[in-house]
């Protein structure tokens, strides 16, 4: 899916058209200038059209992108001599997974971040971004490094989850994604959390309890992707884009349930359209809110992690059926 999307069609063929009325007048003695004025201002009321309306599952497909920014592509704009560790100190280094120390505006910090292929011979070998639970305690070695030596923790979420298969979990899958999020509800440096492409289930929640959770425009955060839960409430993945419609899964919705804290916009059409750009955008976000979060105290940056959390959702304490008056 590197090319344009389905949605997108319109405005692919309304580009086309134009390029060839650019390339017909410069062969023919023929004056297309008015027409093509026409085409173009079209263009532009398409492109808002299409781009301020944008479909959960159009969202879904745009965080799928082979060609969307990874981990390490932000890496290479955001941060500034990033040296990358490797390995947990008890199994092996999980390629799904990159992380390492750098300096943000010279400020020194650990970045973790799920890590994917943009080609088949990259994605087996970084497992298409799924980590196994090697993966995870390497990251909990980087983030209890950072606390020790006082580094705030940047991680960035891209998965469709933690690796499902039999060795994962006879190594202990779900304990080290558990393990993960009990240690980083008790770290005493500031953690920033971004969603940059897909959010699935607890591998993404595995490096997702921060004190601040953003998500970039056109990402999706879920504990299931949509072919999974049609498959499950209407017994098929085909009706995925159903799904998607009725999760609740994309930046917009999550924000408006209070489970990130703000929307970090795209450019338009994706930020596979220009990474740089788009690094741009998240580096306004990562400065204001290391300035915030930097004037806090250890416990004032646990409490705000726990409170963050604790006060997501609804719910009601029954006083009288737990024998409370």
């Amino acid at each position: 899916m590197a090319g344009e999307l389905e949605f997108e069609r319109p405005i692919v063929e309304l580009r086309k058209k134009i390029a060839e009325l650019k390339e017909f007048t410069k062969t023919a003695d023929v004056d297309l200038s008015a027409e093509i004025v026409k085409l173009e201002t079209r263009l532009i009321k398409l492109e808002q059209e299409i781009y301020e309306n944008i479909k959960p599952w159009d969202r879904v497909q745009i965080a799928r992108l082979a060609n969307r920014p990874t981990t390490l592509d932000y890496i290479s704009f955001l941060f500034e001599g990033f040296f990358e560790c490797h390995g947990d100190r008890t199994f092996a280094d999980d390629e799904a997974i990159v992380g390492g120390v750098a300096k943000f505006k010279g400020l020194p910090v650990t970045v973790i971040g799920h890590q994917r292929g943009k080609d088949t011979k990259e994605n087996i070998r970084r497992n298409f971004g799924m980590p196994h639970p090697e993966g995870y305690r390497k990251a909990l070695r980087l983030m209890k490094q950072a606390d020790k030596f006082k580094r705030p923790i940047i991680c960035f979420i891209d998965t469709k989850g933690a690796y499902p298969g039999k060795a994962a979990e006879e190594r202990g899958q779900s304990e080290a994604i558990a393990r993960n999020l009990f240690e980083m509800a008790g770290l005493k440096v500031p953690v920033i959390c971004i969603v940059i492409g897909e959010g699935g289930s607890g591998g993404a929640l595995a490096l997702g309890v921060g004190n601040r959770i953003y998500m970039l425009e056109n990402s999706t955060y879920s504990v299931i992707s949509p072919e999974g839960a049609a498959a499950i409430l209407w017994k098929d993945a085909a009706l995925a884009k159903n799904a998607a419609e009725t999760m609740k899964i994309t930046a917009p919705d999550l924000k408006e349930l209070g489970i990130i804290d703000a929307i970090i916009p795209e450019i338009k059409g994706g930020a596979h359209k220009d990474v740089k750009k788009q690094a741009e955008n998240i580096e306004k976000v990562l400065k204001e809110s290391l300035q915030q979060l930097l004037k806090l105290s250890e416990d004032e940056l646990i409490a705000d992690r726990y409170n963050r959390f604790r006060t997501i959702g609804e719910f009601t304490v029954i006083k009288d059926y737990i024998g409370v008056n």
